[in-house]
């Protein structure tokens, strides 16, 4: 009598990390304390960027409505659609290549009128571009109801800077016109496997109108990166540069803005700001910064 050996099949092993992707996948124990921070309630609809193994997705459809969770990496993106996570939809692509507007649309097709959230682990390589993509799709429609990412402390810093402060700059400024931040958790690096050489941080992004009027974004971010190439120099000597390319002086221009020349960029509040660029809408035939 022969018995025939039955081989025991060992599930596939998780996809390893990509360099090129920049990725450092969450534990799960560290996306528990991550959902309790964003506190899903079950109509609430999601879109997650950067996925990975699927810690964080896992854990938010189990709370939400639906996740659409967006992974550059077609490995990582087959391993979580072969999981058959209940309310998930996994799309393959580049989150800076992919309309968000769309995304959100998959992910409120079954909820049409719950909150439309944004979670992430944004890679450390693309998080500031990831933001600021963000960003603009939300000035162009109103689309989330908040944003939770987790990033390098150091953009983190920088998000949530204020005036005055070492990180202030384009990125705290452009978030400041349509949201209030706040750090939520810090992460240790064994939060993430592999272990980064930083540490994260976690920070909350909650969506509301403006309190200054910007009539044009495009006018009033590209002034603000052009002023923080000179941070650190005095508002009088950084508009210089290219005061006269917009057809209006420096002096002049912070004279019609009520700002003293002496003054650093980096202590600018947002109403100054606004203040700068509502000289340029002015001018009816300035060049373009």
């Amino acid at each position: 009598m022969s018995i025939a050996k039955r081989s025991a099949r060992r599930p596939a092993a998780a996809p390893g990390p990509r360099r090129r992707f920049g990725q450092h996948f969450l534990e799960p124990a560290w996306a528990k304390k991550l959902v309790t921070a964003i506190a899903p309630v079950p109509s609430d609809c999601f879109v997650e960027v950067g996925p990975g193994r699927g810690a964080l997705t896992a854990a938010l459809a189990s709370h939400a409505a639906h996740v659409v969770a967006i992974e550059i990496d077609r490995d990582l993106a087959a391993g979580l659609s072969g999981r058959g996570l209940g309310r998930t939809t996994i799309v393959v692509g580049d989150v800076l290549k992919t309309d968000l507007r769309d995304l959100g649309r998959r992910a409120r097709h079954d909820q049409p009128h719950g909150r439309l959230r944004l979670a992430g682990n944004l890679p450390f390589n693309i998080s500031s571009p990831v933001l600021f993509r963000m960003l603009a799709a939300q000035r162009d429609g109103g689309l989330f109801h908040d944003a939770t990412v987790m990033l390098q402390r150091e953009v983190a810093d920088r998000l949530i800077a204020q005036p005055g402060t070492r990180g202030y700059g384009p990125l705290a400024i452009m978030a400041a016109v349509q949201a209030d931040t706040a750090r939520l958790l810090s992460l240790p690096p064994g939060a993430f496997r592999p272990m980064p050489r930083v540490r994260s941080a976690v920070v909350g992004l909650t969506f509301r109108p403006s309190p200054v009027e910007i009539p044009d974004y495009a006018l009033f971010e590209a002034l603000v990166r052009r002023l923080f190439q000179h941070r650190r120099k005095m508002l009088a000597n950084a508009l210089a540069p290219f005061s006269e390319d917009v057809g209006v002086g420096a002096a002049e221009w912070l004279d019609r803005a009520n700002l003293d020349g002496r003054r650093r960029p980096e202590t600018l509040q947002l109403a100054e700001l606004a203040r700068l660029a509502s000289v340029l809408e002015a001018v009816p035939e300035r060049a373009v910064l």
